[in-house]
């Protein structure tokens, strides 16, 4: 489910956005990293799930054409 998919990534997005700031906020540069990785991945699988909500509208279109 979408839906699903969409609020996970966005609170591993968050909890990226958290790290990077403690990681600013102690001056750790290794938990920063790690919170800037975080994001990144929470925005490539954003990025899947919207492939794959895309590519599903599509081909329900096709099966509705073909009806």
């Amino acid at each position: 489910m979408a839906g699903i998919e969409d609020v996970k990534n966005a609170a591993a997005k968050a909890a990226g956005k958290v790290k990077e700031a403690v990681g600013n906020a102690t001056d750790n540069d290794h938990l920063k990293a790690e919170g800037k990785t975080d994001q990144v991945k929470a925005d490539t699988k954003q990025a899947g799930t919207n492939v794959k909500d895309a590519a599903s509208g599509v081909a329900d279109s096709l099966k509705n054409e073909n009806k």
